[in-house]
């Protein structure tokens, strides 16, 4: 099953609405590489964001890269703007099992400490080993255990459900 990019776009204008209600008026913008990147850089057009767009890397936070079978590919991560004290808005592609999240957490704090996180998921997916759960979600699906949804781009954005043999 593919989702089309007309989907894919209207739920990045639904999240842009949700996220323009809630936030600050100088909020930064953070998206984890590769795909949150990716919805984060559309996100920081639709919601016209004056500060820079940041990048996070956060392989080196993971500890089950190995175990999952992925081998990433490390590159430094780009903050360009000081974040103690500023509002922060996450951006990832699929919240899935929230290790991910918790990873990028701790790397945004060995960068300083922020007044508040908003965590913005294009997809949250059923499947969590934590209890970490996004504010602004563009799509909500139910997977079965051996189905795994990625995200592919940057231009066209699209989704593919994959079943693991």
């Amino acid at each position: 099953m593919n989702q089309s990019t007309h989907d894919i776009e209207r739920w990045l204008s639904a999240i842009a609405d949700q996220l323009g209600k809630i936030i600050s008026k100088e909020p930064l913008m953070i998206g984890i590489q590769t795909g949150g990147v990716w919805i984060a850089e559309r996100l920081h057009n639709k919601l016209q964001l004056a500060e820079p767009l940041g990048q996070l890397n956060i392989a080196f936070y993971r500890n089950d890269f190995s175990h999952i079978g992925l081998h990433p590919r490390v590159t430094p991560s780009n903050l360009p703007f000081s974040v103690e004290n500023r509002e922060i808005i996450l951006v990832d592609d699929v919240l899935h099992t929230g290790r991910t999240i918790r990873a990028a957490l701790n790397e945004i704090f060995d960068y300083g400490r922020p007044a508040r996180i908003i965590l913005v998921a294009l997809i949250e997916r059923s499947g969590k080993e934590l209890p970490i759960c996004a504010d602004v979600i563009g799509k909500r699906m139910s997977l079965k255990p051996n189905e795994h949804v990625k995200l592919s781009g940057p231009e066209p954005l699209a989704l593919e459900i994959k079943t693991a043999e």
